[in-house]
């Protein structure tokens, strides 16, 4: 999408796009943000862009008007739609838990790091009870 369009125009456009999918019979089975980035080249006078990513299945018919909706949206600048067959399908979902596995760890150690000061303010009060 084009970098102009503010977080909630961003957020819109993708709402639209959802609900395109959802009215043409069609079910999102991942989706992912990628945010602002730099464009491998400009594309209309612009060097960045906003990715997102949607994984979705739905019937062959459902295809051409998503595309043409696209091709319409000023909002779009570049767009890929493509098939994906098992082998691609397999790698897309251990590339998604890959993701997934690297954002548990830090939660973890979250609720690791708030547990130990948590014993130490018990400790406290009890040395103050005790005292």
């Amino acid at each position: 999408m084009t970098p102009v369009l503010s977080a909630d125009q961003v957020a819109e456009t993708v709402k639209k796009y959802q609900a395109a999918i959802a009215t043409n019979g069609g079910k999102i089975l991942h989706e992912d943000a990628w945010g602002l980035r730099k464009l491998a080249y400009p594309i209309q006078k612009k060097s960045t862009g906003f990715y997102h990513l949607i994984e979705w299945e739905a019937p062959g018919t459902a295809v051409q008007p998503f595309e043409t909706e696209f091709r319409r949206d000023e909002r779009i600048l570049r767009f890929l739609t493509t098939a994906m067959d098992k082998h691609h399908i397999a790698y897309a979902e251990s590339r998604r838990d890959k993701s997934n596995r690297k954002a548990e760890p830090k939660a973890e150690a979250t609720v690791e790091a708030t547990a130990p000061a948590a014993a130490e303010a018990k400790t406290s009060e009890k040395g103050k009870a005790e005292a």
